[in-house]
């Protein structure tokens, strides 16, 4: 068998396996470029793959006057924004999860900015499972939104299970800098995909025609019956419009998101409440891909957008269920926090036991 390299795994995909490794990062948006989840159960190695930045996300640190992944080497792994998208475990538990991250993380010259990971990269990750990891810890509590009972209810019954295994809540520990991001976060990634997409299609062998953000545009608009009958190509032109990473616009953007998140926003948050770490929903109800209104519906509140854009650690675990569709906690916290947030998230698990296998079934029965 050969080693498991990204380059390896990579030659494993189909042409549609790999857009979808491009593509699976960043929601809703995403599905109008016409892609699937469907084919993400191909197999366990291709569940290296980040939705959202669900699961494991790994650490971003300041390395110069960038802002990159140090954990995980992103070599053969082209994120949607370089700096809010990384690649992490996806596993059916958490001690699987640490094993597979300890497989994973390393110091790899094929990205450099990896290096800034050695001194931080645990031996072994699933040393820090730890049934009783949630006693004496202290952790904050999001700021709720109110807009979705049913998600405030897992998260509520979450805090319970907190409590009873002698964990001391922060109810709320509210981000001060939620709400401030503005444009920033869209406008950084409309910079990094267009820069990044480009840079992998420039590596592709001679036969693979489309060279550019431009060129799939062009394709996309000269065969829209078939590649865009419901959605349109919005996101694709919105990132050609965006000039190069020395723009001084991108440069402001990306140093408001990491003001706003790290120092002032996370940081500031778990200082001021000497917290372990956070807590909040994953995210809100799945929902069907509404082909009127141009997107996914339901929803509720999420805890992404802080660990995604500050780059900070987060993992997330099933907590409950609505109508067979399921719903997750995260935990999140500082720069290089992965071992606590294994050891909390693990404890959680084994208090609630909230996973169930899925089914596979063609329809969710409402009764």
């Amino acid at each position: 068998m050969p080693k498991l390299t990204p380059e390896t795994i990579a030659a494993q995909l189909t042409v549609s396996e790999r857009v979808l490794l491009f593509c699976v990062g960043s929601g809703t948006d995403w599905v109008k470029a016409g892609v699937t989840h469907a084919r993400a159960q191909i197999m366990v190695v291709k569940n290296l793959l980040e939705r959202d930045h669900i699961t494991i996300r790994l650490v971003l640190t300041e390395h110069g006057r960038a802002v990159l992944f140090v954990l995980l080497s992103r070599s053969g792994i082209i994120p949607i924004s370089h700096t809010q998208d990384t690649a992490g475990p996806m596993t059916r538990s958490v001690a699987d999860a640490a094993a597979l991250l300890t497989a994973l993380a390393a110091v790899d010259p094929r990205d450099p900015a990896t290096a800034d990971a050695q001194g931080h990269i645990a031996k072994d990750y699933t040393a820090f499972l730890d049934a009783n990891g949630l006693k004496g810890a202290r952790i904050g509590v999001q700021a709720r939104t109110g807009n979705n009972p049913i998600v405030d209810k897992v998260l509520e019954q979450a805090i319970a299970v907190l409590k009873a295994q002698g964990a001391e809540v922060v109810d709320p520990a509210p981000i001060e800098t939620a709400g401030q991001l503005g444009t920033n976060e869209r406008d950084v990634l409309q910079y990094e995909f267009k820069a990044d997409l480009n840079a992998y299609l420039a590596t592709m062998p001679a036969n693979v025609k489309p060279r550019t953000l431009a060129d799939l545009i062009a394709w996309n608009a000269a065969n829209e019956a078939l590649e865009m009958p419901f959605f349109g190509q919005e996101t694709f032109i919105a990132s050609q419009a965006r000039g190069p990473l020395t723009d001084q616009a991108y440069l402001d953007a990306r140093a408001k998101c990491v003001e706003l998140t790290r120092a002032k926003g996370l940081d500031a948050t778990m200082d001021k409440n000497k917290l372990d770490a956070m807590l909040g929903p994953s995210g809100g109800i799945a929902s069907l891909v509404d082909l009127a209104g141009g997107g996914g519906g339901g929803g509720g509140p999420g805890s992404s957008q802080f660990p995604a854009v500050s780059g900070y650690p987060h993992i997330t675990v099933p907590a409950g269920f609505h109508y067979g569709l399921p719903l997750g906690v995260s935990f999140f916290g500082r720069a290089w926090s992965e071992p606590v947030l294994i050891r909390l998230a693990y404890a959680f698990e084994q208090a609630t036991k909230a996973r169930k296998a899925p089914e596979f079934i063609p329809t969710i029965s409402l009764s």
